[in-house]
């Protein structure tokens, strides 16, 4: 009898644990007809079991064994499925193709089409490449960041500049990376571009909120663009011709299915109608900018891959024996990844980052060039294991910092003395890990923690001030001395509760620091702002961000909506003094001041995402204010970016296959500025006086832009279509700046004098593919 049940029992035993044996389902997601790996795409296994590929399309699912009908798929691919009997570990690289005779047509690319009530992150936002060829832009030059500022949260730095704000943090605060390099100017010919050549664009991600725990060394938001990788099956061309700029796109496989290249370049060409004119001076100036988005890929074998990219661009503006001025960015990425096994990816980079920036003005008397850099060297290793309803990320991350914040060489004859600001060295340090847990149907958590570390190097003389900003010590420190360090503990957590398959609640919270900061005492920002890290006078910016939402999709996932409610507060917050005197200073950190800050606002967002009639409404209301000692008498002021309302609207209609038409508005609250209190005269000059900071506003910001898209007639490989627009319909003059003056013959008047850069632009662009 004993010898039955303890047979029984065994086998019970044998069998409980074999029906609790677990194997693991793994692949790459691809495209079909290029063979690039699909980021995002969504793998289900039977109803319980569902995860997204990651940025180089991997995935893996960890469960019991059986059978399972598995489903792969993506926003605009015919969706994959079949079945899949799993009794050991099995690899799986689904090929999806592409959808081109659906009807539906998307505005964005969300993994799945109720990934917004499903996933624990918070506050992301992705930009559909696609789509993005039908919104409205400015001179018929499809824009990444301009796209980003029609969504809630995000807002335009204005007419004329491509620098944006998230979430009532600076411009500065918003970490752009291309590739993983980070790219510190984003903007060409002083923000009416941006740097990111679409044609080479494959992803966009924007975290605004809840930032996963990879990411660090900003307090705002991560702007995350990957380039295409480039054809694996086929050689493909792509381009377009417009008004003032003109660009190409070249890919293909340097060995079919296994390398493949990708190259994009771009150039304006406003200098060749300047040389038409009949003005000397704007004959001989100089307006133009051109970048290059290269990268290739070489796989040694189903687990082994290597990427090397690079972004090259430059900016040249200049008046004729007056000044020239340019500045560009150069970034390389070389990038391995590697599957140690089903369960484990890594992915090892090497970044080389280059910002430079130079003036020279031309005059005999003041003849001087003035040059600024920053250059980073960072190595990354990250990595990826899926186990059960899991996905952990952990990782470590270094990077050298070289700032150069200024120097002025003097040109024979000139009566400017020559001035270096000294060289400064860093490095930051960083460590993570992070779990995506899938605790239930209904319950999605995601938490991790990062430890940041700040330390700045020798060589370097370091003055040390008082909070008056007077003198208290001189210290020099030897080359490659760690001289002052700072370590940072940043929390990070959120999750999402689904009341039903269509709505659910989410919270986050998220601790951010950053030690690279910018100097400016301009509205609009410039090529020219000054960057500085942190020192033994200035300490990390900190941020805490608490949000919450609430999340819901109707008709079957074709309406989406979401509010979210947001605060934020800010430590070590940066201001200069009034009067300070920022450019060429060498003891620019005694002019600083250093307080807090605190943002909060809500946010609407209601959008269509299928049929001939698609779009989205966005509106934020938001509060941004600063805190300093020395300014307002201690009070808050509302930051220079602060805007009560701002609300974006987009419509785009799909006519029939040949013809889509679309139309953005844009609404804003005009931007806080400080204007005179008062003015007096000495000596026949006026010099005036101001009081409160940030106490004014520039007048509101209202745009109306219109486009059409005609597709050529379809046959054979080559395809053209013609892009027709018309930027700011209502000729409305959006503010770009506003100065002060005497009244002509009244000098004890004094009248305000706008400025406005455009009016209505017409435009028209001719592209092809084959």
């Amino acid at each position: 009898m004993k010898t039955t049940v303890l047979t029984l029992l065994s086998l019970f035993f044998f069998l409980a644990a074999s029906a609790q044996q677990k194997f693991t389902l793994s692949g790459t997601v691809r495209d079909a007809a290029t063979g690039e790996a699909m980021i995002g795409a969504t793998v289900r296994a039977g109803t319980d079991y569902v995860t997204t590929s990651n940025a180089y399309g991997y995935y893996a699912l960890t469960m019991p064994q059986g059978n399972y009908a598995l489903t792969v798929s993506f926003v605009g691919y015919e969706q994959l499925n079949q079945v899949v009997t799993l009794n050991k570990n099995l690899r799986l690289n689904p090929e999806l193709k592409n959808a081109s005779n659906l009807d539906d047509v998307v505005i964005r690319a969300n993994a799945r089409k109720d990934e917004n009530v499903r996933s624990a992150q918070m506050g992301l936002e992705k930009v559909d490449m696609k789509a993005l060829n039908n919104i409205p832009v400015l001179l018929g030059e499809k824009d990444v960041l301009r796209s980003i500022q029609l969504l809630p949260g995000v807002k335009s730095g204005g007419e004329g500049n491509t620098g944006f704000y998230v979430r009532g943090g600076a411009s500065d605060q918003n970490l752009i990376l291309l590739d993983e390099a980070v790219v510190y100017n984003s903007s060409h010919l002083l923000g009416f571009f941006s740097t990111f050549n679409a044609d080479a664009v494959k992803d966009v991600s924007l975290y605004k909120g809840g930032m996963p725990a990879q990411y660090g060394g900003r307090l705002s938001s991560v702007l995350d663009v990957k380039m295409n990788e480039g054809n694996y099956k086929n050689y493909a061309f792509q381009g377009g011709i417009g008004l003032i700029a003109s660009r190409i796109k070249a890919e293909g496989p340097l060995i079919k299915d296994k390398a493949s290249f990708m190259f994009s370049a771009r150039r304006t060409y406003l200098d060749v109608f300047l040389k038409a004119s009949p003005d000397s001076v704007l004959n001989g100036s100089a307006l133009n900018f051109y970048d290059i988005n290269a990268k290739m890929n070489y796989k040694f074998d189903d687990k082994n891959i290597l990427y090397i990219s690079g972004y090259f661009g430059k900016d040249n503006i200049g008046v004729k024996d007056l000044f020239l001025n340019n500045w560009g960015n150069v970034t390389t990425t070389i990038r391995y990844n590697h599957i140690f096994n089903n369960s484990l990816f890594s992915n090892t980079s090497l970044i080389y980052n280059n910002y430079n920036f130079s003036v020279t003005l031309l005059d005999d008397a003041v003849n001087f060039k003035a040059t600024s850099l920053i250059r980073d060297f960072n190595i990354k290793q990250d990595f990826q294991y899926f186990i059960n309803k899991h996905a952990f990320r952990f990782g470590v991350q270094g990077i050298h910092h070289r700032v150069s914040p200024i120097e002025i060489e003097a040109q024979a004859g000139s009566s400017i003395n020559p001035l270096q600001q000294q060289r400064r060295y860093g490095v930051e340090a960083a460590a993570y890990v992070s779990d995506e847990w899938a605790v239930s149907p209904r319950l999605n958590l995601l938490y991790g923690l990062r430890f940041s570390a700040f330390s700045l190097l020798g060589p370097g003389t370091f003055s040390n001030y008082d909070a008056a900003g007077s003198l208290i010590s001189v210290e020099r420190v030897a080359s490659g001395k760690f001289y002052k360090t700072y370590l940072n503990l940043e929390p990070r957590f959120s999750l999402s509760y689904r009341f039903s398959d269509e709505q659910s609640f989410k919270a986050s919270y998220n601790r951010n620091t950053q030690n690279i900061h910018i100097l400016s005492n301009s509205n609009a920002g410039s090529p020219a702002d000054q960057y500085v890290l942190s020192s033994n006078n200035i300490r990390p910016e900190i941020a805490d961000q608490y949000a919450v939402g609430y999340f819901r999709n109707f008709a079957g996932n074709a309406y989406e909506f979401s509010t979210e409610v947001y605060y934020k507060s800010l430590d070590n917050q940066i201001e200069y003094k009034n009067g300070a005197e920022l450019l060429a200073n060498t003891q620019v950190e005694s002019e600083l001041l250093f307080g807090t800050g605190r943002a909060y606002g809500v946010e609407l967002f209601f959008k269509k995402k299928y049929g001939k009639l698609n779009g989205w409404v966005g509106y934020t209301l938001s509060r941004t204010e600063r805190q300093f000692e020395g300014i307002n008498d201690g009070r808050y002021f509302p930051a220079k970016y602060d805007r009560t309302h701002d609300v974006a609207l987009v419509g785009i209609y799909n006519m029939n296959p040949r013809w889509t038409f679309s139309a953005s508005y844009i609404y804003g609250t005009g931007n806080a500025v400080t204007y005179p209190a008062g003015k007096y005269r000495v000596n026949g000059t006026t010099t005036y006086y101001y009081t409160e900071r940030n106490g004014g506003r520039m007048p509101y910001q209202s745009r109306l832009d219109l486009s059409a898209t005609l597709e050529g007639k379809t046959g054979g490989r080559f395809n053209s279509s013609w892009s027709f627009g018309i930027y700011n319909v209502l000729n409305r003059k959006n503010p770009y700046s506003i100065d002060f003056r005497n009244v002509e013959n009244d000098p004890t008047r004094t009248e305000a004098v706008q400025t406005a850069l455009f009016g209505i632009i017409p435009s028209v662009t001719w592209n092809f593919k084959f």
